[in-house]
């Protein structure tokens, strides 16, 4: 006998706003601490450690994604959300404390935020990938496209307010608290605090246990290479070519760990009867090129989009404020597409199509930002932006709609946290290869100055609150490398559209699938 959980509108609608709070809470805390950084630095005189504040949460939230959901799969996604929540909960609270006593057992504000942050991220990889397989629990592929659309909507609105908030609390957030002085940029931490125990509040009391099969064992053997294998390609990654060189012994030390690591970790999930990650499901052909377009699309994205703030400061003379609005456009066109695409995916039935189309909206747009020149616009560039973000709604949910349609019930949660990962891969590889880039062009063009040192002068500029006009010599360099790095995404987006060519088209099924023999019901 096979069985399918049926659940009331009522609890179907609770449970989606209580995800959609702990999705907003995820793609926040992506964005709201960027512009706190250089007062941050500022305070905790940390300088030399700031790119550590983003990557620990970075290594932390990626290399956690597959495991939770696999843990999703094995013990239920209720009660996984719920630690994930509880761990990044109790992670945000200490970011807010950080360097607030002074040194502590010899370990400065700085590390300790960093360390703080890698908690974070470790209950942060939970949130985006379980709050995903949920919708999967509840609704049937074709009513998931429009789920999909609203949830990249929030994710877009996020990323608008996330770098508005953070720049709010920063500067106007300051107060006393029992004669105790609270520094504003603390607050973009402690923002978390009320949405976590709200979304706690409404997962406890209004979702509904969910039947789950309990299917095997942790594989802790599998779990424990897997981290073995991309916290070193993660931190040579996001370190190399600044913090050392690519080419250094650290550098080559940790490519060469990452490699044996990731062999080792390979032959152990061919052995294991309840692997991590499945290896079985890269012999299907929608999971395998969903997520192969997936890594492509996003590290084509993230890799043009992480210097535009950059190259807007320094190239074209404007405020961080200003460059922070500047990104509206292209969060808006996304916000348009991603809704849009959900609703035609649930009308239609299919997706590739409109996979199709934003693969090209995104060519279309990167190619128009590549005809940047000295003489651009903030407008002219606002409109390209614009097209950007069009391009790019599509891909924030359908691909990873389309590898959970392509599994079995039990593999929800392995699919949807694999797509989820190789997209945060992909992001960091996109960052490094164009940031590496942008600093071998500028070299070329005889600018001496590093991603790091471009980096650097930003921050101290922004949190120094002196504002100078864009030097020419370096604006001119800045504008001719920066067109070498849209090029190269346009590049990495055409292999993109061409995997996406080879998507199998499966139906979306309007109706659950029938699962195995349950089990037993999540205890929460």
């Amino acid at each position: 006998m096979t069985t399918t959980q049926t659940f009331t509108d009522t609890e179907r609608r609770l449970t989606l706003g209580a995800l959609m709070i702990v999705f907003l809470l995820s793609a926040l805390d992506q964005t709201v601490v960027s512009t706190a950084m250089p007062r941050i630095i500022a305070e905790l005189n940390g300088l030399a450690l700031y790119a550590w504040v983003t990557t620990a949460y970075l290594l932390t939230s990626t290399v956690m994604v597959p495991i939770w959901g696999k843990l999703g799969d094995i013990y239920g996604r209720k009660p996984v959300l719920l630690w994930g929540i509880g761990i990044f909960l109790a992670g945000s609270w200490l970011s807010g404390l950080s360097g607030e006593f002074g040194t502590v057992l010899g370990v400065g504000g700085m590390v300790q935020l960093i360390v703080f942050r890698a908690l974070q991220g470790i209950g942060g990889g939970a949130l985006f990938t379980t709050a995903f397989a949920i919708i999967a629990d509840l609704y049937p592929p074709r009513e998931r496209g429009k789920f999909a659309g609203i949830f990249g909507s929030v994710f877009g609105l996020a990323s608008v307010l996330g770098p508005l908030i953070g720049g709010y609390f920063t500067d106007h957030g300051t107060v006393h608290i029992a004669g105790h002085l609270v520094a504003g940029w603390r607050w973009v931490f402690y923002v978390n605090l009320p949405l976590s125990l709200l979304s706690l509040f409404m997962i406890l009391v209004k979702m509904p246990a969910l039947e789950h099969r309990r299917f095997g064992s942790v594989d802790y053997l599998g779990a424990a290479l897997l981290v073995a294998a991309f916290v070193p390609l993660l931190l040579a990654l996001s370190l190399g070519g600044h913090s050392f060189a690519w080419s250094s012994p650290r550098s080559l030390g940790l490519f060469a760990a990452a490699a044996v690591a990731l062999t080792l970790f390979i032959l152990a999930e061919r052995k294991v009867s309840n692997p991590i990650v499945p290896l079985a499901l890269f012999r299907n052909r929608v999971f395998t090129t969903a997520n192969l377009a997936g890594f492509l699309i996003s590290m084509a994205f993230l890799g043009v989009v992480t210097f535009l703030p950059l190259y807007m400061q320094l190239g074209m003379g404007v405020d961080a404020t200003t460059s922070g609005l500047a990104i509206l456009p292209l969060m808006g066109g996304l916000i348009v597409s991603s809704t849009i695409a959900g609703q035609l995916v649930s009308r239609i039935g299919r997706y590739k199509p409109l996979m199709i189309t934003g693969a090209v909206l995104l060519m279309v747009g990167v190619w128009l930002l590549s005809r940047v020149g000295v003489h651009t616009t903030l407008p002219d560039l606002c409109w390209r932006m614009a097209i950007v973000g069009l391009g790019l709604g599509p891909g924030q949910s359908l691909f990873g709609l389309a590898a959970q349609n392509a599994v079995e019930p039990r593999d929800i949660g392995v699919a949807t946290s694999s797509n989820q990962f190789f997209r945060q891969i992909g992001s960091t590889i996109g960052v490094a290869l164009f940031g590496a880039l942008l600093t071998h062009r500028l070299a070329s063009l005889g600018q001496g100055a590093d991603l790091g040192a471009l980096q650097g002068m930003a921050l101290k500029a922004t949190a120094s609150g002196v504002h100078h006009a864009a030097d020419p010599t370096l604006s001119l360099a800045l504008t001719h490398a920066i067109t070498g790095v849209f090029l190269a995404g346009l590049a990495v987006i055409g292999a993109g559209l061409v995997v996406i060519l080879f998507i199998p088209e499966l139906p979306l099924r309007s109706h659950q699938p029938a699962a195995a023999p349950v089990l037993e019901k999540e205890p929460v």
